[in-house]
């Protein structure tokens, strides 16, 4: 395939399948359905509306919505345009969104679907034109709907050279304050031609797009694969409607985060207990029924690309879907790369590992152990951000990942922990807590951990329940937790082994600011709330798991 850009992709299937369904979204549990054609007319028609309000040439203009078909349609008209799209989370507060829109020089905004905009809406600036899509109720005095019926679909198409910033994403702030990553057409054009040939990538797939699409994660491998690949792109209309709206889409291929298949996980555990599960698995015939039961009912009953990524997954996990059919490729990608790192594929997939090196990345491994790489998908920096951009390289040009990771003898890579999340208990040794929490998230009844040990001896961990884990008596639950501790514990170094299970007594939430949209724990915001409370915790003498 020859080198191209996103926006050149979607005019060939324009003009090459002008009738296949390129967009489905739902509304009141009914599809609407958008060709190619159907979809253009109306992008073009938006661009057109873009370019009257005669803006600068590549002037930033900002999206804030969940994912929807309009979302698409907008990032489209915004490169047809000529303009730049700088995506917002749809949950962030309006604090947030004011900060990103002045550092971003947005000029404009699209206000799509959206759960709390009434809270948000303080957050725009009133130098920034408010774009409004009426379909999501969100009224404005200018709305894409108005554009689509007022103006004549823009025939004069913005042009991109590889090596122009197209989008400038904002990461989503696990480590303090939101980066402004800026990546080229050239970049997204690499990752995507890239993994069409690693990861064998189907040509027409249906995809089912509901993580926040304003993470490089979705807006890669979902939105640029499905533009490349002339996808049929399906939306959830709610949470509540999410289960059935997967299941009706049954996509070819389907990405989420560990903490999305931890739940799903235990809502085929409700019907399914494990017992049973295990007793019907073990009896032939049975077996191949059950198995696609289960995936035809989550949904994956079509998929052969089935990924897992934006956090450690934990080997039980894998292995529990895998035995009901359901093979999940985990992948180490990064804002700052593009997602150009590493991945397991269907003729190379190893447990416990991110996979091997795609096509054209070189790595090399830091004195302390960070990854750090080369790869087409590199940013072009942060946006009016030199110095932080020139430390993020190191002086060979390598993008620092802030990732500890190891490699196998067979180039498969593994994970061991971020470079900034190590602690030092006051024993003076380092802890890198990521392989004990996924250690810990074995057992079901826990959802969320975070280990933690700064000023005391030993590493405590601070968990939130799962809803099984709630559902249990307070004695079940202590001989649980109990049990995993005696499980992990001797497989740590000494100076590693976890003294108390803390039980937290409130969620960690995007909504109080403990986890970013894609489901991490925000590790420092945590620690802000409770570090003061770690020595009073590790010297109680209530046993090993005590509640917050």
């Amino acid at each position: 395939m020859e080198t191209s850009t996103p926006l050149q992709q979607f005019l060939k299937w324009e003009k090459e399948t002008p009738n296949s369904i390129m967009l489905r979204q739902p509304f009141s549990g009914e599809w609407r359905n958008w060709t190619y054609q159907q979809a253009g007319e109306e992008t073009r028609k938006i661009a057109a509306g873009l370019k009257s309000l005669n803006l600068p040439a590549r002037s930033n203009i900002a999206l804030l919505s969940k994912n929807c078909a309009q979302w698409i349609m907008a990032d489209l008209a915004i490169m047809m345009a000529g303009h730049i799209s700088v995506p917002l989370y749809a949950t962030l507060t309006a604090p947030s969104i004011k900060q990103i829109l002045e550092h971003s020089e947005a000029r404009a905004i699209f206000i799509g679907k959206l759960d709390k905009y009434a809270e948000q809406k303080d957050g725009i600036p009133a130098s920034v034109q408010k774009i409004g899509m009426e379909l999501y109720g969100i009224q404005e005095s200018l709305s894409i709907e108005k554009m689509i019926a007022t103006e004549k679909a823009l025939t004069d198409i913005a042009t991109w050279d590889r090596d122009e910033v197209l989008t400038i994403m904002y990461t989503s702030g696990t480590t303090g304050k939101p980066k402004g990553v800026m990546h080229s057409a050239g970049n997204f054009d690499a990752i995507v031609q890239t993994g069409i040939i690693d990861l064998e990538l189907p040509m027409h797939p249906r995809l089912f797009s509901y993580l926040p699409i304003s993470h490089i994660a979705e807006r890669a491998g979902i939105e640029m694969i499905g533009i490349y690949r002339g996808a049929t792109f399906s939306f959830a209309e709610s949470l509540d409607s999410f289960p059935k709206n997967l299941a009706e889409t049954q996509p070819n291929l389907f990405f989420a985060v560990p903490r999305i298949w931890a739940k799903f996980r235990e809502k085929i555990s409700e019907k399914l207990p494990p017992k049973k599960l295990n007793t019907l698995l073990s009896i032939p015939i049975i077996n191949n029924i059950i198995r696609k039961s289960i995936k035809k009912k989550l949904g994956l009953a079509e998929a052969t690309h089935i990924y897992s990524g934006a956090a450690p997954i934990s080997v039980d996990l894998l292995e529990w879907f895998d035995k009901i059919g359901v093979t999940i490729f985990q992948a180490i990608g990064m804002t700052e790369d593009c997602i150009y790192s590493h991945f397991n594929r269907r003729t190379a997939n190893r447990f416990g590992t991110v996979g091997k090196a795609l096509t054209g990345v070189t790595v090399k491994i830091a004195d302390d152990g960070e990854f750090r790489l080369k790869s087409g998908g590199v940013m072009k920096g942060y946006y009016k951000e030199p110095e932080l951009t020139a430390a993020t390289f190191d002086e060979e040009g390598y993008l620092k990942t802030g990732d500890k990771a190891e490699y196998d003898k067979d180039g498969y890579l593994t994970i061991v922990g971020r470079v900034k999340d190590q602690f030092k208990t006051d024993k003076g040794k380092y802890v890198s807590p990521a392989p004990i929490e996924m250690l810990l998230l074995a057992n079901q009844n826990i959802e969320q951990a975070c280990v933690v040990g700064m000023g005391i001896p030993q590493p405590i961990a601070l968990v939130v329940l799962s809803a099984s884990g709630k559902a249990q008596s307070k004695d079940e639950l202590i001989a649980s937790l109990t049990a995993s501790l005696q499980e992990v514990n001797p497989a740590l170094e000494s100076y590693e082994k976890l003294e108390k299970v803390v039980v937290m007594q409130g969620d960690w939430t995007v909504e109080n600011g403990l986890i970013t949209p894609t489901l991490k724990v925000k590790r420092n915001e945590v620690e802000k709330i409770h570090l003061p409370k770690y020595p009073t915790w590790y010297h109680t003498q209530q046993g090993v798991v005590i509640w917050e």
